[in-house]
């Protein structure tokens, strides 16, 4: 991964030197994904095949970004330059050049395409030009995939044709986006990142080319956004009407769906030399500052009432924006939010995609984002603080002990429980690997200097000296009489760092209150009046009521609170403070609302979290893990600090309704049971009578997925089940043919149930305890207190709720990247005995380089 020496920090250099292994750097992961996934657009690493979009089940809107254009090796191009493998890098243009195709009769997402593929290609180029001015490499290039650049920008330009300008969400790149063929065109919102996420690779193409068509594309549908600003509190919304231009969504923040706004108004004016991007950027971000930013925190608020918060929590994508701020020149903020992320990133491994106010999971997932270490890259640059390192460090050993896996490194499906999914982003290489090489390397490891060139939002690389091209007057921004260029609205310089912190003490006493706050964050309930004068009686108590009590619901009736049962067995409570009997019986509605929210916050951290079935035997050893549900009987695997290990075995008959007749088989072993026909505590009786040490339920329902589906406690039989003491748990139908098949192929597979996946590595180390608690999940509720209603969803303390259920309370953001949030199943396991002896030798490799890290450090 890293070349040369880090004499300034050589400790910390060494190690992470060590720790990524030659064997788990960039030129491995390119030929894997050759010879696995090409050309497929993308890599899956848990079943070692290449990801081809209508071959494999769809994902929705993730899957907009692969065109068949293979995505995964255009958009790593330029970082094969950054780590100086120029002859790898030579290959990869001749292969793009020779195999790629543009003219696919498939609908992709504009602005996905645009960053990861467009940009990809001009990065490629502008390394190519560099390469071939040097005399050593790339002689015989000519502007080829400038050519290719430019072929696509004409394939994206039909997404334009609005009255407003913005661009469509999606665009099909063989006939456009008018007509039945195109089967796309309908669509009438996109997200403010989409739309304004273009003016860097556009504007690059237009001054690459001489034509000035994609720059004035670009700036038009920037200026639309900014001519649709709230004009008071200068902020923009995360959805807007392409044809109307009316906000859908009025929700603003800095993380998806706005995000590489900001970021590409403020990089424009470097690339460009611009200024009106630049005072449009410090009007944006004032707002920012004033409404937005919380330090440590960045809470969404809405557009028209900036001063009310929009969402009690964060998704992990605003974590770019501490570089942002340092690009900006504003370090101290920078500084604040970052480490709230860090800490946020020790505290669960790796950064979720969405938490809370008080840091707990709100999403559990992790597809391999790489803004906090693009953020940790910027703030090492502007202050040369080693604390900065160190986290870069943390990230590093995180990707290796809990995300890499046989064919590279895979998405955390559940950040709780360390299971994967058979998902490897093309980000992951053009981002995060280019980052933390930055973060590492010394001016003597760079074969070029980076300050030549700006970084788009998905990493390439554009030159600076584009700024000085000639391009055609004709390319002009709508700039009004009150947009005069304003000098107060300018700060020409970035801070002098050394002026900044003269005490290194200053930066570590900024971090200080964070790292405390993080650590100790805690809810407090609200306050509740013991007596409801307005009714003459005690107050319906969150605690004491049942929704089948006609009694509690006439209450529910006179304080303007509206029951409705849902088809998941959960109710929904609305109030309407208009319908309540008094002033001060809709009062005591808010009151009731309030305290069944902090009662239902209580019931989900008392669910049991998803649990972890780890594959440990030859040739997984540890890397292969399974989301499951859990089991509201039988042993606690939380309270296990070592797990239940142990081969495992099909029962027969394979319901578990009976009495089992393969009991020799199944002693001492996992028994692997189908789901239906009986209770699931009497298939866990079955099982334990027959001498199982644990059990694990398959879904029978075909093509069940936790990617689709919540998972659930596996509720008793109304009977006491005291006299269950082995741990079971259930699997869906995808998640469970993995484990059926590796069964299939291997004959003896070993597994771990545990609360929490272990450390990945050779061997599993039960001896092990989990070193950090695992999350519960939860689910927001935010009672309705004003003249408009508000649904809210919450459980019944009196009814029986068995699902655990994964949070989705808003709507997200729906074409780009920056909305992902259901991701591909993992799939069957396949591996040939000569790939299992290479990897063998790989993790042997990789144990004694973690083993001589340790030695360093000591």
């Amino acid at each position: 991964f890293f070349s040369g020496k880090c004499p300034r920090f050589s400790r910390i250099g060494r190690s992470v030197k060590t720790a990524l292994s030659r064997k788990w750097g960039l030129k491995n992961l390119v030929c894997v994904f050759q010879d696995h996934a090409y050309p497929a657009d993308e890599l899956m690493p848990l079943t070692c095949r290449g990801r081809v979009r209508g071959l494999e089940p769809s994902r929705g809107d993730v899957d907009d970004a692969l065109g068949k254009f293979s995505l995964t090796l255009i958009d790593t191009l330029d970082t094969l330059v950054l780590l100086n493998k120029t002859t790898e890098f030579e290959a990869a243009v001749r292969r793009v050049l020779s195999d790629v195709r543009l003219d696919n009769d498939i609908v992709v997402s504009v602005f996905e395409t645009n960053i990861r593929v467009l940009g990809g290609l001009l990065g490629g180029h502008s390394m190519a030009v560099m390469l071939k001015e040097g005399g050593q490499n790339m002689q015989w290039y000519q502007d080829e995939l400038l050519h290719m650049a430019k072929d696509l920008g004409l394939r994206l330009l039909p997404a334009f044709n609005t009255s407003s300008g913005l661009p469509y969400p999606r665009v099909n790149l063989k006939y456009g986006v008018r007509g039945p063929e195109t089967r796309t065109g309908t669509e009438t919102d996109t997200c403010t990142a989409c739309a304004g996420t273009i003016i860097l690779e556009f504007a690059a193409l237009s001054r690459f080319t001489g034509d000035p068509v994609f720059e004035a594309h670009a700036r038009r549908a920037l200026d639309f956004l900014w001519e649709k600003r709230q004009r008071n509190s200068n902020l923009v919304g995360t959805t807007i009407n392409i044809h109307s231009g009316e906000w859908v969504r009025r929700d603003s923040g800095v993380g998806a769906g706005i995000d590489s706004y900001y970021e590409y108004l403020l990089k424009a004016y470097i690339l460009l030399g611009d200024d009106l991007f630049l005072q449009r950027f410090n009007i944006h971000y004032a707002s920012i500052m004033k409404y937005i930013s919380q330090p440590p925190l960045l809470l969404d608020v809405h557009i028209h009432k900036p001063l009310l918060p929009a969402r009690t929590w964060m998704d992990s994508l605003l974590a770019f924006f501490p570089g942002l701020q340092v690009l900006k020149g504003d370090i101290r903020p920078a500084i604040e939010t970052h480490e709230m992320l860090y800490q946020v990133t020790k505290k669960h491994n790796f950064l979720p995609e969405a938490f809370t106010t008080d840091f707990r999971v709100h999403w559990a997932q992790h597809p391999l984002r790489p803004e906090f270490a693009e953020s940790t890259y910027f703030l090492y640059k502007a202050t040369g603080d080693p604390y900065y390192l160190e986290a870069g460090r943390t990230i590093l050993d995180n990707l290796n002990r809990f995300a890499r896996v046989p064919c590279g490194f895979a998405a955390m499906k559940d950040v709780r429980t360390g299971s994967h999914e058979d998902r490897m982003d093309s980000f992951f290489l053009a981002e995060m690997f280019k980052y933390l090489f930055l973060l590492f390397a010394e001016a003597e490891d760079l074969p070029f200097d980076v300050e030549d060139y700006v970084f788009t939002t998905e990493a390439h690389l554009l030159p600076l000296s584009l700024s000085t091209t000639p391009h055609s007057s004709l390319i002009s921004s709508n700039r009004t009489s009150e947009e005069e260029l304003d000098d107060s609205n300018f700060d020409w310089t970035c801070p002098n760092t050394r002026l900044l912190f003269p005490d290194p003490a200053f930066p570590r006493n900024l971090r200080e209150p964070i790292r405390s706050a993080v650590d100790k964050s805690c809810p407090r309930p609200a306050p509740y009046r013991s007596v409801n004068p307005g009714m003459g009686r005690p107050p319906l108590r969150a605690q004491d009521f049942m929704a089948n009590n006609p009694e509690h619901l006439e209450l529910l009736r006179r304080m303007g609170v509206s029951l409705i049962h849902l088809k998941d067995g959960r109710v929904q409570l609305v109030q309407h403070a208009t319908q309540a009997v008094s002033a001060v019986a809709a009062e005591d509605g808010v009151r009731f609302m309030q305290e069944m929210m902090e009662l239902s916050s209580q019931q989900q951290k008392e669910q049991l979290p998803p649990r972890a079935i780890q594959i440990v035997s030859h040739p997984f050893f540890g890397r292969v893990v399974l989301t499951a549900g859990p089991a509201q009987f039988g042993t606690d695997l939380s309270k296990s600090s070592t797990g239940v290990r142990g081969f495992v075995a099909v029962a027969e008959p394979y319901s578990g309704c009976s009495e089992i007749t393969n009991a020799e088989y199944i002693q001492g072993h996992i028994a692997l049971l189908q789901r239906g026909q009986c209770m699931f505590a009497e298939k866990a009786r079955h099982i334990q009578k027959a001498g199982a040490i644990g059990g694990i339920v398959i879904d029978d329902n075909e093509g069940s997925s936790s990617d689709t589906a919540p998972l659930f406690q596996m509720a008793g039989d109304g009977r006491n089940t005291d006299d269950v003491t082995l741990p079971l748990l259930f699997l869906f139908h995808k998640e469970g043919n993995i484990l059926l098949e590796a069964l299939k192929e291997y004959r003896e597979v070993e597994v771990l149930l545990s609360d929490k996946a272990r450390d990945r590595g050779v061997k599993v180390e039960l001896e092990e305890s989990a070193s950090e608690e695992v999350s519960p999940l939860q689910e927001e509720v935010s009672p309705a207190s004003e003249n408009t209603s508000t649904a809210e969803e919450v459980g019944s303390p009196k009814e029986e709720v068995s699902p655990v259920k994964e949070e989705a309370d808003l709507a997200q953001p729906t074409e780009e990247r920056d909305s992902e949030k259901r991701e591909e199943p993992e799939g069957d396991t396949d591996s040939s005995s000569q790939s299992v002896d290479e990897l063998l030798a790989d993790w042997r490799e990789d144990l004694e380089a973690f083993q001589q890290m340790e030695k360093d450090e000591l």
